[in-house]
């Protein structure tokens, strides 16, 4: 029999072409082709014995215009080559004993929940050659899923309609309503739509289910709750988790009814395992965001996530400790100024550990539980994603010149070593330009934080043409991570420097700085960004002031159009994604008004003055600028009228303009051909305004 895990020359054959491909393909400066084709490394999860390493790989198949994703496993102790295991596959999760790993993938199209045996050291099984086992066979998607500490049970989310008894009627009722040649779909209540869904009625509820004799129909967990669990459109398992015991499950959810999209009152519940009582609301008291349960080994503490203002999705994410047998509450780490996530417990119960964007970059982070101290374990980039073990740490980890790969530490953040190194042959061939962080005088002589990155193919003594890049959010940042939408090495390879300015409202700087934005869009965010682009052409001599474009998206793009009207001086260009170009149609339009209510002080017909400040519609008769507007059909959170009207006010003005549309895209650009496009659209507008010859003859 096969070495457990050996790493087979089968494994890396579907990759070889790739390879040989790139290999082909000489040195030269990063672009556009260079990123869509590049290797995602997801979702790590660390063995029980610390052994081995499954995470997934999505793949792109650019004939098909789609990523693939599939289950790889490293053995961290023997080093080596990954075995791909589990073609179109995703959530890879070990058994509690580690003898086997469950995963969702698709049969006959509706995606079931699986098992593979991996076996033991004394008993080991090829981990290529073992038996899938279906664990459910049921009518509709299993959309997501979390073992029991014993692993004999699984809870199971799925989309349903809460009236039916069982899943088969949900399915039942979708099969009929696609027979039906009437098309109209009738409504009461908001959300009609969300993100780039239309609602259909059905809500993510929870069952579980016995792993080894699955019953015909799991049972409900989530009786009697209006509202979806795991939450919607980015919700996942750490939404909701087992007591240590199995004999409980901890979730968080928003109570829908006809307040959900002016609501954040997330709520943490617990209810049995087997369904016989109703859940339990947990933190009733606090009218803010509760979430991501996370119990304590021992099952005596319930550790999470909480919010203290409603009405706010950017308020700080603190860590909450409630004790299970007398309720009360205390906050674990109440002078930390960060806004935690990715919430997750050592094996002693001694040590919290949790992600945060911190000074421009995304670090993980361990708390003490008593203490409260907080240490950084991983810093200079972006963790993504993490998994914990009883010795060691694996961590998915990324950077402004290098996309994700994983990690090995010790608890304490020690010895981090690169176990994977997907991506070596492209970044081997491609030329990036060197980021270097700055900061200056912001707002209120406040200190402000941005980069630059010179142009891959930089030269001292030698000026370059800008990318002037906003972030949106806008409680966001732009930070020291690799990103498959706003890339600026996409632009250093084109030739161009970059500079960004994480101005007020950013996040990483504490929650005061980042609280500032709010009813004030267009004030402290706009000197921060005039004070910054001073502040860079003054140190960076390589910079040309006069072939700058600005670019951003959403509240980028807002701030594009703001600026088109008040501070269009500098600019050659610019490029708006997916902006907000009327702050009182967006109101109306959007559909998470909890947003446009907190950051305008209340509703439009109770305020209409807060929404007319900073609206850019007001100021389109001092527009001049030639703009590149990009909007897509599937953006329900700033519909694509947005776009639609800036580019009628652009054409009317009679200012050089561009409007690219994808119907098929969302909030974001995903699709790869799309995504391609979108950036050669992008760089030849900027190309076409701040050539020498179309500079001098503005």
């Amino acid at each position: 029999m096969k070495p457990l895990f050996v790493a087979l020359a089968l494994a890396l054959a579907t990759t070889s072409a790739v390879a040989a491909e790139v290999e082909n393909h000489g040195p030269h400066p990063f672009n556009i082709r260079d990123l869509v084709m590049m290797d995602r490394v997801g979702d790590p999860q660390l063995s029980p014995d610390g052994r081995y390493a499954l995470y997934t790989l999505r793949t792109t198949d650019y004939a098909a215009n789609k990523g693939i994703t599939s289950i790889y496993l490293l053995d961290l102790s023997r080093g080596g080559e990954p075995v791909k295991l589990v073609d179109k596959a995703s959530t890879p999760r070990w058994a509690p004993d580690g003898s086997a790993f469950y995963y969702v993938a698709a049969k006959d199209g509706v995606a079931q929940l699986w098992r593979r045996a991996l076996g033991t050291a004394t008993k080991p099984v090829d981990p290529q050659s073992a038996q899938a086992v279906q664990v459910t066979h049921a009518p509709i998607d299993v959309d997501g899923y979390k073992l029991s500490p014993d692993g004999k049970k699984a809870v199971l989310t799925f989309g349903v309609f809460t009236d039916c008894a069982d899943l088969a009627c949900t399915k039942e009722r979708l099969d009929g309503r696609a027979a039906d040649k009437a098309s109209g779909t009738v409504y009461d209540k908001l959300f009609v739509r969300h993100w780039d869904t239309w609602s259909d009625g059905r809500r993510a509820q929870l069952f579980v289910t016995d792993v080894d004799n699955p019953a015909e129909q799991p049972v409900l967990l989530t009786r009697g709750i209006d509202g979806d669990v795991p939450s919607k459109p980015f919700g996942d398992d750490g939404e909701f988790s087992f007591s240590p015991d199995g004999k409980t499950v901890y979730f968080d959810v928003r109570i829908a009814g006809k307040s959900e999209p002016w609501s954040t009152n997330f709520d943490v519940y617990s209810v049995p395992v087997d369904g016989s009582a109703a859940p339990r609301n947990l933190t009733a008291a606090n009218l803010a965001w509760d979430a991501f349960p996370v119990p304590s080994p021992d099952g005596k503490t319930l550790y999470y996530l909480a919010m203290k203002v409603p009405v706010s999705e950017a308020d700080r994410f603190g860590i909450m400790a409630l004790d299970l047998a007398t309720g009360q509450k205390r906050e674990v780490a109440p002078n930390w100024d960060r806004s935690a996530g990715g919430l997750q417990i050592s094996y002693d119960g001694k040590t919290l550990f949790a992600t945060a964007d911190d000074n421009g970059q995304h670090p993980l982070f361990a708390i003490d539980v008593a203490s409260g101290k907080v240490s950084t374990l991983v810093t200079d980039g972006d963790v993504g994603a993490y998994s914990v073990g009883k010795s060691k740490l694996l961590v998915q980890r990324d950077d402004l010149k290098r996309p994700a790969d994983l990690y090995t530490a010790d608890l304490q953040g020690k010895g981090l070593k690169q176990v994977t190194h997907y991506n070596a042959q492209r970044l081997k061939n491609v030329q990036m330009g060197e980021p270097e962080f700055f900061t200056f005088k912001g707002w209120n002589s406040e200190t402000v934080q941005g980069y630059v990155v010179k142009p891959a193919n930089y030269k001292s003594g030698k000026k370059y043409p800008v990318a002037f890049i906003i972030h949106g959010g806008p409680q966001g940042a732009m930070s020291n991570g690799w990103s498959y939408r706003w890339n600026p090495q996409t632009y250093a390879g084109q030739g161009f420097a970059v500079v960004t300015v994480n101005f007020h409202g950013s996040t990483g700087y504490g929650q005061a700085f980042t609280d500032s934005i709010s009813g004030d869009w267009g004030g402290k965010p706009l000197e921060d960004l005039k004070a910054g682009w001073k502040a860079a052409l003054s140190k960076y001599s390589f910079l040309d002031g006069d072939r700058a474009c600005a670019l951003g998206a959403s509240y980028g793009g807002y701030m594009i159009y703001w600026i088109a009207g008040v501070w269009n001086e500098p600019w050659k260009c610019l490029v708006d994604h997916d902006g907000v170009f009327d702050a009182r149609a967006m109101y109306y339009d959007t559909e998470e008004l909890w947003f446009e209510e907190r950051e305008n002080g209340g509703t439009q017909y109770e305020h209409p003055e807060n929404y007319e400040k900073f609206n850019p519609v007001n100021h389109v008769k001092d527009w001049r600028v030639p703009m590149l507007v990009i909007h897509s059909g599937k953006d329900f959170r700033i519909p694509d009228t947005q776009g639609l009207g800036a580019f009628t006010a652009l054409q009317r003005r009679g200012i050089p303009s561009q409007l690219l549309h994808f119907p098929d895209e969302n909030h974001w650009v995903l699709k790869p051909q799309n995504s391609v496009q979108w950036h050669e659209t992008v760089n030849a507008w900027l190309k076409q305004w701040t050539a020498k010859e179309a500079s001098s003859s503005n």
